[in-house]
């Protein structure tokens, strides 16, 4: 059995001595502040685990109504938003504000099961005056925030409590994850009797769904679908999974063209997640290019890395796909692959440079994480 490979631990913060000691300005506690996207916000959780805070943070919430004639308003202010939403619902009712457009229907995933339930909404007000009467006791308190939306609420935290926080707004080359080397130790032993076994080379593949600057439908699924089944042969096992974002009638593309063969194997959404499994124990990877947090993973391994639909991409999502090929860490799906063959590159290690930052820019200020 091929021996799987996981990242690297990050290294110890500088003058990190394994106890610290308990000093005024010591923070012992964190807030994320999100926008209602797991992608955004596992980049706080990851940084807030890479930390030492994950059992001693909470998680609020910035949220914009969502459905129907909403979808195209999400470029103004939350605020006004929010208003403009109260005004259309109170002259015209709830229904131009339902989920009208049918073909973005995706993959059933509960609130529950993506971890998005019973967050309190963001109030920045509220939050500085906790942090400034909890201070002699408890502390500074470190505020991460990562989302457009985010950025007005984290500022104003900064400005009315500025003695008593440190905000980190979160922009990096990749995302960050959650998806570090302990996680992928414990995925390694929690899935190794369903994934352990099966015949190799384990690919995995992961299916997006199309964004403003990534866009694509069922032509890129038939392509795709056509890719993988010329690289079949060279593979022992095939993995399918989608992400919540996926459309229904691409998912059913897969759902139709693979369920007959033995080799492939497609999450239905039922039970638990593999994704941690599949980054433990695959091989390899074809992903779709449209989303940054996928591909942040599933670079942070070190295995071989396919992507699909990168051509199709623009703005900052374009210039991700081409840092990551001039890094060597993805390559195109061509379909002429021989999963077999193995190559690697320096794993992309985000989470771990960003909670060296973190550090620093806190031991300027003469505060320190007290893990």
């Amino acid at each position: 059995m091929r021996p799987i490979r996981l990242p690297e631990p990050p290294p110890p913060p500088p003058g990190f001595s394994g106890v610290p000691d308990i000093l005024d300005g010591a923070i012992r506690r964190a807030l994320v502040v999100g926008n209602g996207f797991a992608g955004a916000e596992n980049q706080c959780i990851g940084l807030v685990r890479a930390l030492g805070l994950a059992d001693r943070h909470s998680v609020q919430r910035v949220t914009r109504p969502r459905g129907g004639i909403n979808e195209w308003l999400h470029w103004i202010p939350v605020s006004l938003h929010k208003k403009i939403n109260y005004v259309v619902k109170r002259v015209w009712g709830d229904s131009r504000f339902r989920t009208t457009f049918e073909s973005n229907k995706v993959m059933p995933l509960s609130a529950e099961k993506s971890g998005l339930m019973n967050v309190l909404e963001t109030d920045p007000k509220q939050i500085a005056v906790m942090a400034r009467e909890s201070f002699e006791k408890e502390g500074p308190l470190l505020v991460i925030a990562s989302g457009r939306d985010t950025i007005p609420v984290a500022s104003t935290i900064r400005r009315l409590a500025p003695e008593n926080v440190f905000v980190i707004q979160i922009l990096t080359v990749g995302a960050l994850h959650q998806a570090d080397s302990a996680t992928l130790r414990s995925a390694a032993f929690t899935w190794h009797d369903e994934l352990a076994y099966l015949p190799k080379p384990l690919l995995v593949v992961n299916v997006g769904g199309p964004t403003s600057n990534c866009p694509y439908g069922a032509d890129l699924a038939k392509e795709l679908i056509i890719k993988l089944q010329n690289v079949l042969w060279s593979c022992g096992s095939l993995r399918i999974s989608f992400s919540r974002r996926t459309p229904v009638k691409v998912s059913e593309m897969f759902v139709r063209e693979f369920r007959a063969n033995s080799k492939v194997h497609i999450w239905d959404g039922e039970g638990s997640n593999p994704h941690m499994g599949h980054l433990a124990w695959a091989d390899a990877f074809v992903v779709t290019a449209d989303s940054v947090s996928m591909l942040s993973e599933v670079c942070s391994t070190g295995k071989p890395v396919y992507v699909a639909g990168a051509e199709r991409c623009k703005w900052k999502f374009a210039d991700f796909q081409n840092s990551l090929q001039e890094r060597g860490a993805v390559r195109a799906f061509t379909g002429k692959e021989d999963i077999s063959e193995t190559w690697s590159y320096p794993p992309l290690n985000d989470i771990a440079e960003s909670a060296t930052q973190v550090h620093e820019a806190l031991a300027k200020r003469g505060w320190r994480i007290c893990t």
